[in-house]
C-alpha cells in the first residue's frame, strides 16, 4: 500500500490506540490497517469537500463575494470549513460506527 493515510488516517489511528485497541491490533495483525486507514481519509477528504460545497451553497458565499468583500468571503470560508471539519471527525474519524 502506497497511499498515504494523511491527517484523518493518523487521527484516527490514535483514537483507535487508545478506544478500541482491540480492533486496532487486529487491524495490524491482518494487514489491512494502512488500507483502512487510507481509505477512511480519502472518505474523510471526499465528505469534507461534499459538506463544504452544500455549505457555501447554503449560505451563499460564491465568487460574487468574493469579488466583493473578500474578508467577508474569507471569514465564511474559515467558518464553514471549520464546520464542515467538525462533522467530518465526528462522522468518520470519532464515530463509534466507522
Amino acid at each position: 500500500e502506497n497511499r498515504s493515510i494523511g491527517k484523518y488516517g493518523c487521527m484516527h489511528r490514535d483514537y483507535l490506540q487508545q478506544n478500541n485497541p482491540i480492533r486496532f491490533d487486529d487491524l495490524v495483525l491482518e494487514g489491512k490497517l494502512w488500507t483502512y486507514l487510507a481509505d477512511l481519509n480519502e472518505q474523510a477528504q471526499n465528505r469534507l469537500q461534499l459538506i463544504i460545497g452544500q455549505m457555501q451553497e447554503a449560505e451563499s458565499v460564491d465568487d460574487e463575494l468574493k469579488e466583493n468583500n473578500q474578508m467577508a468571503w474569507v471569514q465564511a470560508m474559515k467558518s464553514i470549513h471549520n464546520r464542515a471539519e467538525e462533522i467530518v471527525l465526528h462522522e468518520l474519524v470519532y464515530g463509534e460506527d466507522v
